[in-house]
């Protein structure tokens, strides 16, 4: 029986050779990879941020009109939700009411001094015109004086030029007593209008504030986005401070945490690759805006407090703002808390 003489000299060589290409492989891919990371910096630890306005009632009311569905684009200034505002116009007309009789208030007293002051000029004159009369009798009183030491008159004429003396003389001080009180009116009528005055102006407030509560029971979208997470039903009420919907607003970003031995060549401005998750890792471009004033860890509900206990020492992550340069086609398509990869382009 023939033997199979085929040397297996190739058969010895095929697994060196194998190892050989993987080794290669390896070196080229440790290499590659180093020169790669020193002028890029990567983290997985990255995703999608946005600003959410959670929008409170600030008046209680019975929802009368929803203006949206769940999930819906809205532009800012629309109007979402409008509540039964009838007792808040009540209000305000009670208000305005009060202010206007605190006017009318105001007006009267005005009249009232303006009265006093033309008594005042009434009164001046009566006091001349008593100064006159006080005069003439005074001259009257001084005639009939001689007259009588002269044995010239009877004392009953006498008698009777002293009584008008002296009636003219209380006519002048009946007089003269009036002007005090008149002033002291006047004064009165002054203190009323300045209080009344303070009352307007309280009035005044009281008719913003009233008017301040009516444009309450319109709710208005903060900015532009998407409305989500809605609360309310028509027809239901509401009570102040009650959560009823958010807005995810247009703007969205990146939250990026490198690890703090990361940050030593990562700067303001430099360009950025976001590969989105949820897009097959398409690459979208950014740049750095800023960094976090602290670590994510003092930012937590219980911070670590090295200061106590024992200490292990934690590679700490500073939390990096990133703008996106992409178009709006590809912003529409982002939502906040979608996972992203970060590289940045450090050289």
């Amino acid at each position: 029986m023939e033997q199979n003489t085929t040397p297996k000299k190739p058969r010895k060589l095929l697994f060196p050779i194998i190892l050989g290409l993987v080794l290669v492989g390896a070196v080229v891919f440790t290499v590659k990879e180093y020169v790669f990371l020193q002028s890029h910096e990567e983290t997985d630890d990255a995703q999608v941020d946005g600003d959410i306005s959670p929008i409170i009632a600030r008046v209680s009311g019975y929802v009368t009109k929803i203006n949206f569905v769940d999930n819906q684009h809205v532009n800012a200034g629309d109007t979402l939700v409008v509540l039964d505002d009838r007792d808040y116009k009540i209000k305000l007309d009670q208000a305005v009411a009060a202010q206007n009789a605190a006017q009318k208030n105001v007006s009267a007293f005005g009249a009232a001094i303006a009265e006093a002051r033309s008594g005042i000029a009434v009164q001046q004159a009566s006091i001349e015109q008593a100064q006159v009369h006080l005069w003439k009798a005074t001259q009257d009183y001084e005639r009939y004086k001689n007259l009588y030491d002269d044995h010239a008159i009877t004392k009953a004429q006498f008698d009777e030029a002293t009584a008008d003396k002296e009636a003219a003389q209380a006519a002048l001080d009946g007089a003269k007593s009036q002007v005090p009180v008149i002033d002291k009116r006047i004064n009165t009528s002054k203190e009323q209008t300045v209080a009344t005055a303070s009352i307007i102006d309280t009035r005044k407030a009281d008719v913003e504030y009233a008017a301040l509560q009516l444009t309450y029971t319109v709710i208005t979208a903060p900015a532009s986005g998407i409305v989500s997470k809605r609360n309310i039903q028509l027809g239901q009420l509401v009570q102040a401070g009650s959560p009823l919907f958010s807005v995810v607003h247009d703007s969205v970003y990146i939250t990026a945490n490198f690890k703090e031995t990361q940050l030593s060549d990562i700067k303001d401005g430099q360009k950025v690759d976001i590969r989105v998750d949820a897009f097959d890792k398409q690459v979208v471009p950014g740049t750095i805006e800023s960094f976090s004033g602290a670590t994510g860890a003092k930012f937590s509900l219980l911070p670590p407090d090295n200061a106590t206990g024992n200490f292990v020492k934690v590679v700490q992550r500073i939390p990096l703002r990133i703008r996106i340069d992409a178009d709006s086609s590809v912003l529409r398509r982002l939502r906040p808390g979608m996972s992203v990869d970060v590289t940045v382009h450090t050289k």
